[in-house]
């Protein structure tokens, strides 16, 4: 009997598709390309599992990222699975869950990861998103739809008991701000220091391009919000316990530093202040790295952060990018400076002691 044949008895038809290409979103499910979906859900989740077919092109924006990392090229007429969700790029996308969602149905691809959603606008640097028509809700053997949180970690409110290795968070003034560059740097140069480093992103859209830079750079195990079954972090409200699930879960590996970015902006949608509001996370962490493009960014960052009584122990990102940028953070802010491409080593040997010193708190 067919899969088809089964659902139709209890009410529901269910058809069979093949998909050309898997978007990396679904990564946790691990997804056959041969799929049973049904063609409408009156309400869906963030996280629900959707096939669609490819009805335009993009310029800027035609690639998607696959389970194993690597890029494909979108075709229109490709047949792809992500999952839908939510996403609020200020340099990308934004866009949201529909609210109910039915074969025939255009949406739009929000991220190269396979988030899908309605796009509601763009970065003016960008050609439109890329429209995609519905064919339907992936569902399991009981004609459930799949959500990429079937397989999540669960949330933890408290890390408990459990030591903790310190935390070095990387933030910045928004997203392309060099966030990545310098947590992937400060990897590296903590690994050939010989520390054990694990990494992770507790922030942003779902995408592992990424986790798998850090895992490049040196990091023995790498983690991220999408482990926790969300496609994005929009509408999260309290992050701290996706950012505590995450943090334990790279803390089994016993490493020496976990480097954690926070993708996109400590301002914008993604949840990403309320990281700082968490009195364990703030005990936790050893140093607050923050990333800005301009001095008005670094001096905001760091005055947003001071009133919420966390200091900056460095500025990077692409301020820092001249040593004229380096030298007016330290004189006019009296913070910290480096740059991650100009001397990965020095930020390192500016952040060490602050990481040797949580350490030995930790061992008290």
């Amino acid at each position: 009997m067919t899969i088809t044949e089964t659902m139709e008895s209890v009410g529901t038809r269910v058809s069979v598709v093949e998909a050309d290409k898997i978007g990396s979103a679904t990564v946790a499910l691990n997804l056959p390309k041969t799929l049973a979906v049904v063609g409408e859900c009156a309400a869906p989740r963030a996280g629900d599992v959707v096939v669609v077919r490819a009805l335009t092109e993009s310029a800027t924006y035609n690639q998607l990222e696959l389970p194993t990392g690597r890029l494909a090229k979108i075709n229109p007429g490709d047949v792809l699975a992500g999952v839908l969700g939510s996403r609020r790029a200020l340099k990308g996308f934004v866009g949201d869950v529909p609210a109910s969602v039915k074969s025939g149905d255009q949406l739009h691809l929000l991220n190269m990861g396979g988030v899908i959603g309605c796009c509601t606008g763009h970065h003016s640097s960008l050609s439109d998103a890329i429209k995609v028509e519905v064919i339907g809700l992936v569902t399991d053997e009981n004609n459930r739809v799949r959500n990429i949180s079937d397989a999540a970690l669960p949330v933890r409110e408290t890390f408990a008991a459990e030591a903790i290795a310190p935390l070095v968070l990387v933030a910045g003034a928004c997203m392309n701000s060099g966030k990545t560059f310098a947590a992937t740097e400060l990897i590296r140069q903590a690994t050939r220091a010989g520390l054990r480093v694990a990494a992770g992103k507790l922030s942003g859209v779902a995408c592992l391009r990424d986790t798998l830079n850090m895992a490049d750079h040196g990091a023995v195990q790498t983690a991220s919000f999408l482990d926790c079954g969300l496609p994005s972090t929009v509408g999260v409200g309290d992050l701290a316990p996706v950012a505590k699930a995450v943090i334990s879960q790279l803390n089994e590996c016993a490493p020496d530093l976990i480097v954690i970015e926070l993708g996109d902006g400590i301002l914008g949608g993604y949840s990403v202040a309320s990281v700082f509001d968490d009195a364990e996370l703030r005990q936790a962490t050893a140093a607050v790295v923050y990333c800005a493009s301009d001095y008005v960014g670094a001096w905001g960052g760091i005055e947003l952060l001071r009133r919420r009584g966390i200091e900056v122990d460095l500025v990077a990102g692409s301020v820092t990018d001249s040593q004229m940028g380096e030298d007016y953070i330290e004189q006019e802010f009296g913070v910290a400076a480096g740059n991650a491409r100009r001397d990965g080593a020095r930020i390192f040997k500016l952040l060490k002691p602050k990481i040797e010193n949580a350490a030995t708190r930790a061992c008290v």
